[in-house]
């Protein structure tokens, strides 16, 4: 990140998506359960993996989204979260060893519970902090494992929970012997604020001196909903910044979220944040985006890098 702008890979869900599996493709028929599709469907998530850093991308996250142990529980996979996240790591590993052009990393993707740890709803909020935090420690421990580079804690609504998340993350570090990079994204509404009402400005100040490598906004909005938080964001000049939007603001048709924002519109406007905006080091696609969205953001990259040099 010191040395140039760091490209991740686009969605994984919408992706999997456009491949229309059926019930019979995921694991005891459980439909819906995109991370068990790399058991019984590996050669699918290679494929992804493999058109993403075709397209140009440096990083890819692992199909690990759902991965901690309380999501897993759903499914009855919770006693192998750590297994389960190791294999899955490891088969992201193999993708990036068909590419030998430049270094290709791989990011330990750590999605949400489902729960939310500072509410008081009775189903969603009553829940110990030690389960949340135990949830992502052994997923930590599983990617750490499968040879991950770095661990993301992404897509977060709950402040705490991502609190919860880093702690987890460096319990994994003293567990395992080692350490790795560790990049915390919050995920906010067009108003600037978390699910909770969490500000961007609260969100960072309660995590941004846990230990975390880097800091950054991914889903639920496009890019241009994105600019104040990034402004304030860069303003603070403490610590890297990712910037993962969807292809634009979700909408909703025939009960589908559709995102509508083309490749070229979305390299264009986030073409603003690499000069406008000094900390935000890495970049990369959320719901909705494509290989081509990539590949456009490469162009970005490239040709940003290129001005830079002269």
């Amino acid at each position: 990140m010191k040395q140039k702008i760091v490209l991740f890979d686009g969605a994984m869900g919408t992706e999997i998506q456009k491949l229309n599996p059926k019930p019979e493709d995921f694991p005891d028929g459980k439909d819906g359960f995109n991370d068990g599709l790399s058991f019984t469907r590996p050669e699918w998530i290679k494929k992804i993996h493999r058109t993403y850093l075709q397209a140009g991308a440096d990083c890819i996250e692992t199909n690990t989204f759902g991965s901690n142990k309380l999501k897993l529980d759903e499914y009855g996979y919770g006693d192998k979260t750590l297994e389960f996240n190791k294999k899955i790591a490891q088969l992201a590993v193999d993708v990036t060893k068909e590419f030998t052009d430049k270094p290709r990393y791989v990011i330990g993707s750590m999605g949400p519970t489902g729960f939310l740890p500072s509410s008081n709803d009775p189903s969603l909020g009553q829940i110990s902090l030690d389960e949340i935090r135990q949830a992502f420690e052994i997923q930590a421990e599983g990617l750490i494992a499968g040879g991950v580079d770095a661990l993301l804690v992404e897509t977060s609504q709950d402040i705490l929970e991502v609190k919860l998340a880093i702690e987890g993350c460096h319990e994994a570090f003293e567990k395992t012997g080692k350490k790795i990079p560790i990049i915390a994204n919050v995920t906010l509404d067009k108003y600037g604020k978390m699910l909770l009402g969490t500000t961007v400005q609260a969100a960072y100040t309660t995590v941004s001196e846990m230990g975390i490598d880097a800091f950054g906004l991914n889903c639920s909005t496009g890019p241009v909903e994105m600019v104040p938080s990034i402004q304030w964001l860069d303003e603070q000049g403490s610590l890297p910044l990712l910037v993962v939007p969807n292809a634009g603001m979700p909408e909703n048709q025939g009960g589908k979220a559709v995102y509508k924002m083309e490749p070229k519109e979305m390299a264009h406007v986030m073409a603003d944040f690499l000069v406008q905006y000094p900390h935000v080091r890495i970049i990369g696609g959320c719901c909705g985006t494509n290989p081509e969205h990539i590949s456009q953001l490469r162009q970005i990259i490239d040709k940003n890098q290129a001005g830079n040099n002269r």
